[in-house]
């Protein structure tokens, strides 16, 4: 059953940017974004990027060491959000990097919050055309390195954002 909430446009935009990447001079890489966060309106009734909450390509390596480790670290404890992270992955054959959806409801979470972020998940997938990878991870357990790149591509991956799986 939908919840009826509606996604703000600037969240559409910024999985826009991240999908379409055509960034041409280095300062415009610096600028996109690596992983953002989103969370749901005060009045819950609106999708919204929750301030202050998101990497940009051009902090890696400047003020953000591990971007996978700092962008589960965003994560609330008790609380749900939807996320989209740009997954930099290995296989054998080559390198790639795709747009990933997440669903973080954690144990600790409320139920009424679990069941509206659960119920509000379609209107921002469908607003998110052409994700092709999605999880849902329910604490800091789940987002590990093996299960996301379970999630990207089984055993194919043989390294995640730099490090071997």
């Amino acid at each position: 059953m939908a919840s009826g909430v509606q996604v703000a446009d600037e969240v559409c935009r910024i999985f826009y940017d991240m999908k379409v990447r055509k960034c041409s001079t280095p300062e415009e890489i610096k600028k996109r974004k690596k992983a953002v966060i989103f969370c749901l309106s005060e009045d819950k009734k609106c999708i919204v990027v929750e301030e202050g909450k998101e990497i940009l390509v051009g902090d890696i390596g400047v003020t953000v060491s591990d971007p996978f480790k700092q962008f589960v670290q965003m994560l609330p404890e008790k609380d749900c959000r939807y996320a989209l992270y740009d997954a930099s992955f290995e296989t054998k054959e080559s390198k790639k990097e795709e747009l990933m959806f997440v669903l973080w409801a954690p144990d600790q979470a409320s139920l009424k919050s679990k069941m509206i972020y659960a119920s509000s998940k379609d209107a921002i997938k469908k607003k998110f055309q052409g994700i092709k990878h999605e999880c849902q991870a329910n604490g800091p357990e789940d987002l590990n390195r093996a299960y996301i790149a379970d999630k990207l591509g089984g055993s194919l991956i043989v390294a995640f954002e730099g490090c071997p799986v």
